[in-house]
């Protein structure tokens, strides 16, 4: 893709020759501009030596009309060609023969020289008209009639006319100049001239236009300097691609094929970035690897922590089981010792339900949905109501509200809470304090507290310290995921006495 944008690039000058088309028209009407100016000249000549010198038999047409008066008098004759609108004329047709001279041929005689010096000059074509449309000078039709061509019936009737012709030359024309739409064209301009305001004889002029390639070729080092400036460019461009996307790219590419085939070396930063914005993207989804990767190594430890916690009272379940079954057939067990192997399996088996009951507590928190608000006061009010032998002291500012529902933020505290009555606290001091946009809850209890040793593992799903008495020690994890979710955290803190945990959480208003 990239290198079909830079080859488009590069062949902008060559396509740009087929737009010289529409350059064409302008040369046309510069062309015109000059055959008029240059007519407008030579007609000048003719009617102040026919207004000076009449010959016998001069004939006057009908009234002039050339050209339209402006505010100050001036009647100019602007182009009017336009090669998209105005239809190409097939060439121009041969003089008719006439019978009889014409009155102006004594001056046609006198102005062939000068006629052919313009042409000399000028490149032009130029022809005398007189008033009945017969050729008194210029080229070989000297004695002819032109007055069946539609430009020359126009002029001869007092109005200006300007046509496009295919042009009629004994050269062909070259290849590359056939590229040009102009180049096969030439223009006809008829002028009458004006005698006492009247048609007295008429200047036909011809040219054709300048060729767009021929003046591109006329500036050809001037191109050919602004080609290579073009390529030099597009270089640059390519380069700049290559260094800023395609080798980024290419390397995140094989960065990705790496971590799909369990390369966690892949996981760190690409050695080129390119621009700011891709960097930014490869590190995001570097960092989504990254996190993937890490959630796949946590349910792969947490599979192997719940696959060790169910096996403990299944096989206690099952070897209870197997005992009894076997005492059926040959009966050695007393009553005590059978009831209390049914102890156990029932013991067991409610051990089996609370950990199936904290899986699913467990991965509701981690994909509970994040709506609602509450004031810690009374989350606090419910738990105090709900647990009367345990005292409670708050602190701080606990009407704050937090962006967490209710129920939530009880089920968090109630874990906190409920741990403490368990350890033997008999005070819990609840306090809450706003840092900018956040909310920090602090959890302090009287009880003996958290060791040393188990203090980095508290979180840990399945680490409990009352496995004899029932624990789970799912309570903790559930908590923190249940605030994580609500983009919060929840930490083991350091206190002086007893355990205290410090939760962080949004306030209402930092969402909003």
């Amino acid at each position: 893709m990239i290198a079909c944008v830079l080859m488009l690039v590069a062949s902008l000058p060559l396509g740009s020759v087929i737009f010289f088309r529409i350059y064409d028209n302008q040369l046309i009407r510069q062309t015109e501009g000059e055959l008029i100016a240059q007519s407008a000249a030579v007609a000048a000549r003719i009617g102040v030596e026919l207004a000076d010198n009449p010959p016998p038999g001069l004939r006057l047409g009908p009234v002039v009309r050339v050209g339209t008066p402006d505010v100050d008098g001036l009647a100019p004759v602007l182009p009017r060609l336009d090669l998209a609108a105005d239809t190409v004329l097939p060439q121009r047709p041969d003089a008719t023969p006439v019978a009889g001279p014409s009155p102006l041929a004594d001056l046609g005689f006198r102005l062939a020289p000068e006629l052919m010096a313009i042409r000399a000059t000028t490149l032009a074509g130029f022809r005398i008209l007189d008033a009945d449309g017969v050729v008194v000078a210029g080229g070989e039709e000297v004695g002819k009639s032109l007055a069946s061509l539609p430009e020359v019936a126009a002029a001869l009737a007092g109005e200006y006319r300007a046509v496009l012709r295919q042009r009629n030359s004994k050269r062909s024309i070259p290849a590359l100049d056939s590229i040009s739409r102009g180049a096969d064209i030439r223009v006809f301009v008829a002028l009458p001239v004006a005698v006492d305001g009247r048609v007295a004889a008429v200047v036909y002029a011809s040219r054709t236009p300048a060729n767009a390639l021929k003046q591109l070729y006329q500036e050809r080092h001037k191109a050919g300097l602004a080609l290579l400036s073009v390529l030099a460019a597009t270089s640059v461009i390519g380069f700049v691609f290559h260094r800023t996307i395609i080798r980024p790219v290419r390397a995140l590419i094989a960065r990705t094929t790496a971590i799909a085939d369990g390369d966690r070396d892949a996981l760190k930063p690409l050695d080129h970035h390119g621009t700011a914005e891709f960097a930014r993207l490869s590190q995001s989804l570097l960092d989504m690897a990254a996190g993937l990767a890490a959630r796949s190594e946590y349910v792969a430890t947490f599979a192997a922590h719940v696959s060790h916690e169910l096996k403990s009272p299944l096989t206690a379940i099952s070897g209870a089981a197997e005992l009894l079954v076997d005492d059926v057939a040959e009966p050695t067990m007393t009553p005590a010792q059978r009831l209390e192997f049914l102890v156990g399996i029932q013991n067991n088996a409610d051990r089996l339900g609370a950990l199936v009951a904290r899986l699913r507590d467990f991965a509701r928190a981690e994909t509970m949905p994040i709506v609602g608000t509450c004031r810690p006061a009374d989350v606090i009010d419910a738990l105090r109501e709900g647990r009367p032998a345990l005292k409670f002291k708050v602190e701080g500012d606990p009407d704050r509200r937090v962006a967490m529902s209710s129920e939530t933020l009880a089920l968090v505290l109630c874990h906190l809470v409920d741990n403490a009555i368990r350890a033997g606290a008999a005070h819990v001091v609840i306090s809450t304090m706003s840092e900018g946009r956040r909310v920090i809850v602090s959890v302090t209890d009287d009880g003996p507290g958290i060791s040393p040793a188990n203090r980095g593992r508290v979180f840990d799903p399945f680490f409990t310290t009352r496995r004899a008495d029932g624990g789970t020690g799912m309570g903790l994890s559930i908590a923190r995921a249940m605030v994580a979710t609500h983009k919060g955290s929840l930490e083991l803190a350091d206190s002086e006495r007893g355990a205290a945990f410090r939760l962080d959480l949004p306030a209402a208003d930092a969402t909003s």
